[in-house]
């Protein structure tokens, strides 16, 4: 057996751990958070997806633009929708689109919201009906999503297909 110890002054030590710290705390202030990063769309101008204060229809489509969709003038529906405490499979899979574009429904567990519907009318290279749904608690958006109405349809987050593939 081998052992091999150094011997390192206080003040070194002490230096090293300073160092490190800084570090640390420079690394997480210029880390950007996963809602700056939200799949590629079209940003305001400071740089950032806006997903508080909306608490009009004109917030609400304001929202959907960042991203360069035309949703028409207003929402096809609007419901209260309550955030299941148990995801199941499918809830799972929903959640699992919100991840990916830098939000997470699981923290709004047994929560009430309302979801808001608009029909997009500038999807690209698609003929059928597709909706924005876009799911609002306390005037922010939590989640959401674009869809098509057709059985063998699709849904993705809120990014231009072309810019999220």
């Amino acid at each position: 057996m081998f052992v091999c110890s150094l011997k390192a002054s206080s003040l070194k030590f002490a230096g090293v751990i300073g160092i490190a710290v800084i570090a640390l705390v420079a690394l997480l202030i210029l880390m950007p958070t996963t809602e700056d990063v939200s799949a590629g769309a079209i940003l305001e101008d400071n740089g950032t997806i806006n997903y508080e204060k909306i608490k009009t229809n004109e917030n609400r489509l304001e929202f959907l633009a960042q991203f360069g969709w035309d949703a028409g003038t207003e929402a096809v529906e609007e419901v209260e929708v309550r955030i299941p405490t148990d995801f199941d499979k499918v809830m799972n899979g929903y959640n699992e689109v919100q991840k990916a574009q830098g939000l997470d429904l699981s923290k709004y567990k047994g929560k009430t919201a309302t979801r808001y519907t608009y029909q997009i009318n500038n999807y690209p290279d698609y003929e059928g009906t597709v909706y924005a749904n876009i799911i609002v608690y306390k005037n922010r958006v939590i989640g959401g999503d674009i869809c098509s109405s057709d059985v063998s349809g699709f849904i993705h987050g809120f990014a231009l297909p072309t810019q999220a593939e």
